[in-house]
């Protein structure tokens, strides 16, 4: 009897994101940056904040120009764990703490930015007044529910960005409108501190670099461009037509609008009776955690009426509340997601891996709500909380980028290397300004850093593993490439898979069909789960259907009977949150000639929640392939 059959990273994900959706869900992470870049920018540089609000924008575009490149040189996930990953497992393990670091601070970060702009104006109702008095507890309040929905799985709540793309790209627009008749040069001031102080004020504002890994993190289950094959993926145009267009919204909105915010002035005295530039400056300053929100209220009384700029008002913030909410559960997502894959890798402790009835892992689900919440009580304030924010994510990206200078089998010209050299030295510099200037941003990562090492070595310990320095030869003849060339190949005969999804009559016909036909009996059982994080190789290779007691009762009976019969049986196992598409993605790399599925009674209402599988698999299996319905 030929040995089991277990998943292996040579198994495609679906790829099911096109550009659109892909470009929504980037803008729900990259574009949320601007409603609080500019705010803190004005705080830490009032009028003269011009420079550093365009400087941020430089650096932004050139962190995407960087991530369009990577995007086209890793097709199957480019985020920092998996491209740091060909310089040591080491520094992919840093690389992915940084990021966590930084989605943390995201979660927290957004939830309060969040409240702010549904809660700003309307202190005088008394439950926005305890919102806005105790707004740090009621953001952990917020991240608690997230967590609850998140505990019944991703599906839940993780539309939410997509959905609200549009009408935020809308009220942007908008914003710019109502503003453009005031723009002025007029109040700009000329920096008044020396190069090295507007150094810092510059790097404590580089805001708008969060959500770029989010990309790189989507390419593994990007459809794939025209021409190309999941043996030879490429998503260059798809991950261009998703960038580009959030890249260019992010980079002219942040300036524009930063420019709208510095032409204040010229309304703020005929709508908020303010007699001098000192009161002016102070009202501004104290709407810095919800300007754009301001900014709608002013520019629209000015330019309309004074019901139009307070309804505009409650709209911007109204918009800007869900999205910098849905930016909040997303983080949480993406740390459950990011945990889980680590533990999935060996990195850290296996019981990371352990799925509640919905499929979502428990303990990474109350690291990702606990430490923000951790992180807020310790909080003074937004403009602290800000603090924190940066140092995560350009650790991360710097990784990221370095990583890919250094990486010479990936395909890099040298003038991408050149980019990625450039754009590591200034991230390089921003990091060490930021570890310097920012002390308990400092001491922050260190704690995430440190814990999370503390933890991995603890994992690697129970799991007895060292490391062994060998010689590059040794290490190139015990490589997973070179052993895959030596794994049988059953290339005669014909072969037929059928889908378990417990032991039910059709896995007796699969067996009589394949004792006919002498054919090898491939059983998929695919484990669905709801884990939405796509970044980091697939590492499916530890994943053993024999932890798993349905799998186990299922491969168990049909090895005995296939072994009774003389059929030569085959166990596949998969992991997935998207059956269909494994089961399709699976029988195509497996080359099978017959996929046999059985039919279950439904309700209509299940059919109209869940889809039917048997719909989706007969509607995009490949021709080559017959399907058997058995029912």
């Amino acid at each position: 009897m030929a040995e089991p059959f277990i998943a292996t990273p040579g198994v495609h994900r679906p790829r099911n994101v096109d550009w659109k959706r892909a470009a929504a869900l980037l803008y729900g992470d990259w574009g949320t940056s601007k409603a609080y870049v500019i705010g803190l920018a004005f705080l830490a540089a009032g009028f003269s904040s011009l420079p550093i609000i365009l400087a941020v924008c430089v650096v932004t575009a050139l962190v995407g120009v960087n991530y369009i490149v990577i995007c086209r040189h890793f097709p199957d996930g480019g985020g920092v764990y998996s491209a740091a990953r060909s310089q040591g497992r080491l520094l992919a393990v840093v690389g992915a703490l940084l990021l966590l670091a930084d989605l943390t601070v995201t979660a927290a970060l957004s939830g309060w930015a969040g409240l702010s702009y549904i809660t700003s104006g309307a202190e005088q109702v008394v439950w926005i007044k305890m919102v806005r008095d105790h707004i740090g507890l009621t953001t952990i309040a917020v991240l608690i529910i997230m967590g609850w929905l998140n505990y019944f799985g991703p599906r839940h709540s993780g539309s939410l960005a997509v959905v609200l793309s549009v009408p935020t790209a809308v009220v942007v627009l908008v914003l710019i409108g109502v503003s453009a008749p005031h723009l002025t040069t007029q109040f700009l001031e000329p920096r008044h501190q020396h190069f090295s102080a507007l150094w810092v004020q510059f790097v404590g504002v580089i805001l708008a670099l969060s959500g770029a890994e989010s990309i790189a993190n989507l390419t593994g289950v990007m459809k794939l461009d025209r021409g190309s094959t999941m043996d030879k993926p490429s998503v260059a145009r798809t991950s261009l037509q998703a960038i580009l267009p959030v890249a260019i919204e992010v980079v002219a909105g942040t300036a524009l609008l930063g420019w709208a915010m510095l032409s204040l002035p010229s309304v703020l005295p005929q709508t908020l009776h303010l007699t001098d530039k000192l009161q002016i400056r102070a009202a501004m300053g104290a709407r810095n955690e919800d300007m754009l929100r301001f900014i709608g209220e002013q520019f629209g009384t000015a330019t309309v009426s004074p019901w139009f700029g307070v309804m505009f008002g409650w709209v911007v913030g109204i918009v800007f509340f869900f999205l910098l909410v849905s930016a909040a559960n997303t983080a949480i997502v993406a740390m459950i997601g990011l945990l889980f894959m680590m533990a999935r890798d060996g990195e850290m402790p296996r019981q990371f891996t352990r799925l509640n009835k919905h499929g979502v892992p428990i303990y990474p689900l109350l690291i990702a709500v606990g430490i923000p919440s951790l992180v807020l009580l310790t909080a003074t304030g937004f403009t602290s909380l800000a603090g924190l924010y940066a140092i995560g994510v350009v650790g991360a990206i710097a990784v990221n980028v370095g990583s890919c200078a250094l990486n010479r089998t990936a395909g890099f010209t040298w003038y991408d290397r050149v980019l990625f050299g450039i754009t590591f030295v200034i991230l390089f510099l921003v990091e060490l300004t930021l570890a310097h200037s920012k002390p308990d941003a400092l001491f922050f990562v260190m704690c995430v850093l440190l814990g999370g090492l503390a933890l991995r070595a603890y994992t690697l310990k129970r799991q007895g593993l060292t490391t062994l320095t060998v010689t590059r030869e040794v290490a190139d003849m015990v490589s997973p490439e070179t052993l895959a060339a030596f794994e049988p190949r059953l290339e005669e005969g014909t072969k037929i898979m059928v889908a378990a999804r417990g032991v039910t009559p059709v896995l007796n016909f699969a067996l009589e069909e394949a004792e006919l036909r002498k054919a090898v009996l491939c059983v998929l059982y695919v484990r669905e789960i709801a884990v939405y994080f796509s970044g980091g190789p697939a590492t499916l290779g530890r994943v053993r259907w024999q932890d798993d007691p349905v799998a186990q009762a299922i491969m168990s009976s049909m090895l005995k009977q296939g072994q009774d019969r003389g059929v030569c049986v085959l166990p596949v196992y998969a992991v997935s949150e998207d059956a269909a598409a494994t089961i399709l993605d699976l029988s195509a790399t497996m080359g099978v000639d017959y996929l046999i599925i059985g039919t279950s009674q439904r309700s209509t209402l299940a059919q109209l929640l869940g889809g039917s599988l048997v719909t989706r698999v007969a509607a995009e299996l490949p021709d080559t392939i017959r399907l058997v319905i058995f029912g």
